[in-house]
């Protein structure tokens, strides 16, 4: 693997932030020790390490206190306690944030202001500092006081009434997706927020102020779904697997399983035809291009399913990937993990980890010039590397013993 630095490695981040949104929003710099992790005041720190089970496991198969959840959205970071509620504890925040490029924090609207620590505040001891706030609704607005979670964004922003079966189908009604897909996307969007802003300070020498809202994010993500309403008038419907703009796309059930179809066009629909030693279907007037097979869909798919009814699962995939035509099994996390495509591509990991074991950690997707990222270090213990910061600002040991016992960090 790479020893080479990262093409981030000289950005310096300080994380003010909590729970999954705002971390994965934080470029990875490439190197340890140049984004600093910043714990929360007392009572309120890191509430995503606790989000478990499952726990990582120490070296004698005990449960530790190091959550999946946390070692999800943790890596390559240094961890510094500091009571936010102690004047000693804003002072070093302060410290910190003269030497950042970023400030990445997702308290609720105004709540950093009370300690002295919000954008105004930071901005005079480093004007060219880049501040990005995550929030569940925003800066402004009638909501930007209360407090947001994934699924409720989920909901609200409509995501969950295009998500699962049809009404009056068995397991019909509203789903949240399996994954916190606010959460994501919202750290996709500020990343590339972040970076925005850093491309535009290099021009103009000046910082900037970043403002993300989960409900903006996944009104953004409704994506096609959105579009489809205003130009049709027509509210969007949940339609279980099946894709509501381009056919076919659904589950189909082989002899000995279920596979997923992804046409896209219509040269593989002609090929799925073939496959299926019903060429004729291409040139039917019903089903010749996709929109005739979108309003059609229901006579199509019943054709298809008796196909692929006829066909055994493996069989088939070879089949239409030999054809051209996308199709492939549901796979279960552990099924990904075997995958030989996912498995060529590294994207499991092992790292050491302080609780003196290794820790599974699944990689960046980003590639630099056909290098994978590297994954410099594991998810930090928490306020594991506070003595060392507060040394690198030119804390004393004494000072820093003084502030232990005064419960700062």
């Amino acid at each position: 693997m790479s020893t080479a630095a990262g093409p981030l490695s000289h950005v310096k981040v300080l994380d003010l932030s909590r729970i999954l949104a705002a971390p994965l929003g934080r470029p990875d710099p490439g190197r340890p020790g140049r984004g600093r992790h910043q714990g929360r005041t007392p009572g309120r720190r890191r509430r995503h390490a606790h989000w478990g089970p499952p726990f990582l496991k120490d070296a004698e198969g005990r449960d530790t206190k190091e959550a999946g959840y946390y070692l999800a959205v943790n890596r390559g970071k240094r961890s510094i306690t500091v009571s936010l509620e102690k004047p000693e504890g804003q002072r070093i925040v302060k410290e910190l944030a003269a030497r950042a490029d970023i400030v990445l924090e997702n308290y609720k609207a105004g709540t950093l202001a009370r300690y002295g620590l919000d954008e105004a505040s930071l901005r005079k001891v480093n004007p060219r500092l880049i501040y990005c706030s995550v929030t569940g609704f925003g800066q402004t607005g009638p909501r930007r006081d209360q407090p947001a979670y994934d699924f409720l964004i989920q909901a609200m922003g409509g995501l969950m009434s295009v998500t699962g079966e049809k009404d009056g189908k068995p397991g019909g009604g509203p789903q949240k997706v399996g994954v916190p897909i606010v959460d994501l996307m919202t750290g996709m969007y500020t990343a590339v927020s972040v970076l925005a802003a850093l491309a535009r300070r290099n021009e103009t020498g000046v910082g900037g102020n970043i403002d993300i809202a989960m409900l903006d994010v996944q009104v953004a993500t409704l994506a096609n779904q959105a579009m489809n309403y205003p130009v049709s008038g027509k509210v969007p419907r949940r339609s279980g697997n099946a894709h509501p703009n381009i056919q076919p796309q659904d589950v189909y059930a082989c002899a000995d399983g279920d596979v997923i179809l992804v046409v896209g066009n219509d040269g593989q629909f002609a090929k799925l035809c073939q496959v299926f030693g019903q060429p004729e279907w291409a040139a039917d007037a019903r089903f010749a291009t996709n929109a005739q097979r979108v309003r059609n869909i229901a006579e199509l798919s019943a054709l298809l399913r008796d196909q692929f009814a006829e066909w055994e699962r493996e069989k088939l995939i070879a089949a239409l990937d030999t054809a051209g035509v996308p199709c492939g099994p549901i796979n279960n996390v552990a099924d990904v993990f075997k995958e030989p495509q996912v498995k060529a591509r590294e994207m499991l990991r092992h790292v050491p980890h302080p609780c003196g074991v290794d820790v599974p950690l699944v990689a960046s997707p980003i590639r630099f010039e056909g290098e994978a990222l590297p994954i410099r270090s594991a998810p930090p213990l928490l306020g594991e590397h506070s003595a060392a910061i507060l040394a690198e600002l030119g804390y004393a040991g004494a000072d820093i013993e003084a502030l232990r016992n005064a419960e700062v960090i």
